[in-house]
This record gives structure tokens, sequence and C-alpha cells, in this order.
């Protein structure tokens, strides 16, 4: 109480009414009353326990805001966990395509030699099969112009025999060319 009063009087003496003429606890004496108003509502406040009312009001506000920071705190820790779990996981599916990726050409690239071996397999054995038949058309070739020359060579026989030789050898001369021809055929 005596801060209050101390106050009181420090207001007192600070005012113009101190200045003035007259007496300053009068009722007449406007700032007075306003004095006496004013000290009258500052002490109901305190017989209620407002300034305590507030206090409390304030310190339930406080712990309010306290909570809903730790809330917020909380809330932006586990967003922080979720994100790096989500770049995690964003980094491990980048690294399974890249492995995906990397296999697919791997895979393309064996695939592409296998058919590039293939192909030359193919090639090879075409070449082959066209050696092949030109071996045996050459061989039919030198057939037939060995059987040609074979006729031309026995029709030319049988012609220089035929002038040479009388009518009665002949058959034992034609029976003759024809199996040393055969002999020499065989």
């Amino acid at each position: 109480m005596n801060r209050i009063s101390a106050i009181a009087i420090s207001l007192l003496a600070a005012t113009p009414a101190a200045a003035a003429s007259g007496s300053f606890f009068s009722l007449r004496n406007t700032d007075f009353i306003v004095l006496l108003a004013f000290l009258v509502f500052v002490g109901v406040l305190i017989y209620f326990k407002v300034p305590s009312i507030l206090g409390g009001k304030l310190d339930e506000r406080a712990d309010g805001i306290r909570k809903d920071l730790d809330e917020a705190r909380r809330l932006r820790e586990e967003a922080q966990e979720i994100y790096a779990s989500y770049e995690r996981r964003q980094r491990e599916v980048q690294g399974q395509a890249d492995e995906i990726i990397a296999n697919a050409r791997r895979e393309a690239e064996a695939q592409a030699a296998k058919a590039k071996e293939d192909l030359k397999t193919s090639i090879q054995r075409r070449l082959k099969a066209a050696e092949d038949q030109i071996a045996s058309a050459e061989k039919d070739a030198v057939r037939a112009v060995q059987n040609q020359a074979m006729q031309a060579s026995v029709a030319a026989a049988s012609e220089l025999l035929a002038a040479q030789v009388k009518a009665g050898q002949r058959s034992a001369g034609i029976d003759d060319a024809i199996e040393d021809v055969a002999r020499r055929l065989n």
C-alpha cells in the first residue's frame, strides 16, 4: 500500500493543480476527484484479484501458445522426416530406373551382338550352300562334257573302224573297242 501512496503523491505533485492556488484536496478540484476515482478503480481491481486473473489468463494463453509451438515443432520434424523419406525413396527409385536402363542397354547390346553373329552365320551358311551348288554344277557340267566327248569319240571310232575294217571283222573290233572304252571309263 505504501507504493500506491507514493505513486499517488508523485502524481499529485506533478499535476498542474499543484501549481494552481487553492487546496488540492477539495471535492471541487476535478483533478482530486479523478485521482480518487482512479484509486478506487485500482482498489476494486486488486480486491477482485483481476491482476492475478489476467496473469492466469495470460499464463494459460502462454501455455497454449507454447503447446501450439511444440505441436508445430513436432509437426515440422515429422514433415521433415516424411520429406527425407520421400527423398530416399526418390533416390532409390532413380537408382532402380538407372539400373533398369543399364540392364536394357546391356540386353540390347547383347541382342545386337547375337543378331550380328546370327547374320554372319547365316551368310556363311548361304555362301557354303552357294559354293556347294557351284561345285555340283561344275561336276554336272564336267560329266556332261565327258559324256559328250565320249559319245563323240565312240562315234568317231566307229566311223574309223567301219572304214578300215571289213564287214566280218567289224563286229569283233567294235565289241573290243566298246569293252576297251567301258574299262577306261570305269
